[in-house]
């Protein structure tokens, strides 16, 4: 062992020195220990992750259709209310060989055509009509990084669950509304959650049934009678937070 480790060493000392990286002599001899300690177990998978949305590699029409899904919760987490986009007088006034508007249409891109829908399908809570976002496909297509990415890029703090280690439906409740309805109490992170749910197809259907609860008993919460109050308060508030979820199999 104490062989490999020396070989190792010399090895690192070796491509240091080819690629000019190697850390100046004054510095210390803990410090180059450290860092290559933590070079040697990083894996490449997360040294180069995607940290920022313009590194994501991922389809550029799937990124940009849920982070529009992410910030139309913007009203509802952060108060904000959605700046309305001016058409410009010219196209107004002289539309294009004067079509019709069902024609025109066909001339708008596939996202014009996903955000129009995304931004008409608004409930009375001014949230989206679609409360959670399903990303599905193959492992190491780079969901996981997409969720994290996205929600870090609209100004959420991204927590991630398993949804096939928490088989028991109340362990699953409580996660839920744990991260959708609870601050942070320590102060480090002070951003709203965005529940990021991975592995949704491992769970079972009484987890699932918990989660399609969630979203819709409290839709009918808003409408329920002031004589309900007390119990509807217990079970616990309206949804005002965005949950992603992650699956292989659709």
């Amino acid at each position: 062992r104490r062989r490999v480790l020396e070989a190792s060493q010399q090895l690192t000392e070796i491509i240091n020195s080819d690629t000019g990286t190697e850390s100046p002599e004054p510095s210390g001899e803990v410090e180059p220990a450290d860092e290559e300690d933590s070079a040697l177990h990083c894996l490449w998978v997360d040294k180069f992750t995607p940290r920022r949305y313009m590194e994501l590699l991922s389809d550029d029409y799937t990124n940009r259709c849920l982070l529009k899904w992410l910030k139309l919760w913007d009203t509802v987490v952060f108060g904000k209310e959605k700046v309305v986009k001016k058409a410009k007088p010219s196209a107004e006034a002289h539309p294009p060989f004067n079509q019709p508007k069902e024609q025109q249409n066909k001339w708008k891109t596939k996202m014009q055509l996903t955000e129009e829908i995304l931004e008409a399908e608004l409930d009375q809570h001014k949230r989206p009509k679609y409360k959670v976002a399903l990303l599905c496909g193959p492992p190491g297509l780079g969901k996981t990084t997409l969720a994290h990415v996205i929600a870090r890029h609209a100004g959420y703090n991204a927590v991630e669950m398993n949804a096939s280690d928490d088989r028991s439906p109340e362990v699953f409740k409580t996660r839920i509304e744990a991260a959708t309805q609870m601050k942070s109490v320590l102060g480090a992170n002070e951003k709203p959650n965005c529940l990021i749910i991975d592995e949704i197809d491992g769970a079972p259907a009484a987890s699932i049934n918990v989660l399609l609860n969630i979203i819709h008993r409290k839709d009918a919460e808003g409408e329920a009678a002031a004589g309900m109050g007390r119990r509807r308060r217990r079970e616990g508030g309206l949804l005002l937070r965005p949950i992603i979820c992650i699956c292989n199999d659709q």
